[in-house]
């Protein structure tokens, strides 16, 4: 055996891969990261009865909340400065490659039918296009300007906006994510790094940086387990952090709700009854006078208006229900 083909051997041996582990954007080999580690409690898992496998995984699991708690002091600040800038007409673009960028258009996805916001809004991007959401797409994440390009493309900054960038990466080095989040700091817009390594350089990299430390994965590298849930509820809190400041909520009630459907409408009669303090038959007359709109209907019954004088009021409070409850706000 050469003397590279032995170094390449004891590196294949060190990270329990069948590939030579080479340095990375920021000189780290890929298995010295936390996330590319083997576990030492799950090295003899496929030797386990069947749920006691799957209590190893559940165990590791557990761990994902805690470490993603140690994170909610700058989960917070991102979350206040995105708000900041929604204020102003700003948005929020999320970026990342396979399941990182999965779970970012996800999220997007579903804030128009939960916070009835438009679909520009938040926006999600994936390495490989649509196309990559069902179908693996990973070898598009290793281009920078690849990542800058998509990010163009979308017209993240357009028009001066104050957007916010949101770079996804459970290793924290992915090429196409830090592309992406250079354009974006060419722009002078906020960027922010979203990893599960702390120090990673895309931490470095973005101005504001979340890194829940998740650890290594039951199954070595797999980083849609752990890593794939920290990042899941982070991505749920910078979303609905972000909708609750800016009044697409009232309490814990959705009302910036569309009722599309039949479902939803169930779901918009119980909010306007919790919101109003009515019973069932009440809040259907109330969303019936009120087109639907869920803040009006809510509005209308708690102050007992009519429906133009409410929706008066909900415009002076910039659509913001619990501001527009103020009696001397009319």
């Amino acid at each position: 055996m050469t003397a590279g083909g032995a170094e390449d051997a004891e590196r294949m041996k060190e990270t329990g891969d069948g590939a030579p582990d080479t340095g990375g954007v920021d000189g780290q080999r890929l298995g010295d990261l936390p996330t590319e580690r083997r576990n030492p409690a799950s090295e003899h898992m496929d030797e386990l009865p069947t749920v006691e496998m799957l209590a190893l995984i559940n165990a590791e699991d557990a761990k994902v909340a805690g470490a993603v708690a140690a994170e909610l002091e700058q989960i917070a600040r991102v979350v206040d400065a995105v708000a900041e800038r929604f204020r102003r007409g700003g948005r929020m673009f999320y970026i990342g490659a396979g399941t990182s960028g999965r779970l970012g258009v996800l999220d997007a996805s579903e804030c128009p039918p939960t916070f009835s916001v438009s679909d520009e809004l938040v926006q999600g991007i994936i390495a490989g296009g649509d196309g990559a959401l069902r179908l693996s797409s990973e070898h598009s994440e290793d281009s920078r300007e690849e990542g800058a390009r998509d990010l163009a493309a979308a017209g993240f900054g357009a028009d001066l906006r104050p957007d916010t960038l949101v770079g996804i990466a459970a290793s924290g080095r992915t090429p196409y994510v830090l592309g992406a989040i250079e354009y974006a700091k060419s722009l002078g817009a906020l960027t922010v790094g979203l990893s599960c390594v702390p120090g990673s350089a895309l931490a470095l990299a973005a101005e504001m940086a979340i890194s829940p430390e998740t650890g290594p994965e039951v199954l070595t590298g797999s980083t849609r387990m752990k890593a794939g849930t920290a990042t899941k509820l982070v991505l749920n809190m910078l979303s609905t952090g972000v909708m609750v400041r800016t009044g697409a909520t009232f309490g814990n009630l959705m009302v910036n709700m569309r009722p599309s459907n039949a479902k939803l409408m169930d779901r918009a009669e119980r909010i306007v009854a919790a919101g109003v303090g009515c019973d069932r038959g009440t809040a259907i007359e109330l969303l019936m006078q009120a087109g639907k709109d869920v803040k009006t209907a809510i509005l209308m019954g708690r102050l007992g208006i009519g429906c133009q004088a409410a929706q008066m009021r909900l415009t002076k409070a910039g659509g913001i229900l619990a501001d527009a409850l103020i009696r001397n706000s009319g």
